[in-house]
């Protein structure tokens, strides 16, 4: 018996990781949204003026399984490269920039803190760009599966910057709240 494992091994190692890594960044991202009641569906933000390039509510949640099942497969990826150069110090920039990733919703949906929540939404994107520079060293794919990701932050910071300048009191509107100023 030979201590180098076939090509069936090597898939069935990665398909195991890959079982773990996808389904728990979908529930953390999953837990993160509902317990801040993020989404079109939260008073608070249903209150806001959109920007234009707000996609419909619909786009959110696709997006977001899309993104994190590649982050999932992405990091399957590079921890299956057991004994790569530099493995553990791109785990735990992708550990930071997915920690970040998760407390976006209850900084944004839930604290109100719009200008808080998009330097958080910058700092996850400089991490996640390292990360992916670091995957690609490891795992080609790894990097590229990022990509989406990258991209869509740029997005989602924008679609933030933007909320932030069209409600600059955005902290302090309270959904339902009638208007009582009367115009002389």
């Amino acid at each position: 018996m030979s201590g180098i494992a076939s090509r069936s091994q090597l898939r069935m190692s990665f398909l195991r990781y890959a079982l773990i890594t996808i389904p728990a960044i979908l529930l953390l991202g999953t837990l993160s949204g509902r317990a801040s009641n993020s989404g079109y569906s939260n008073a608070w933000f249903a209150a806001l003026e959109k920007p234009a390039a707000m996609p419909p509510s619909i786009a959110f949640p696709i997006a977001w399984t899309t993104l994190y099942v590649l982050l999932g497969l992405a990091l399957a990826l590079i921890l299956h490269a057991r004994g790569a150069r530099g493995r553990p110090s791109a785990i735990a920039f992708f550990l930071v920039q997915l920690a970040l990733n998760f407390a976006w919703s209850p900084i944004f949906f839930g604290a109100h803190q719009v200008g808080a929540a998009l330097v958080v939404i910058v700092a996850m994107f400089v991490l996640a760009a390292i990360t992916a520079l670091l995957f690609a060293r490891i795992r080609p794919l790894a990097g590229l599966l990022m990509v989406p990701y990258l991209a869509w932050l740029i997005f989602a910071a924008f679609l933030n910057w933007q909320i932030g300048v069209l409600n600059p009191d955005a902290a302090a509107i309270v959904p339902g709240q009638a208007s009582t100023d009367i115009a002389l």
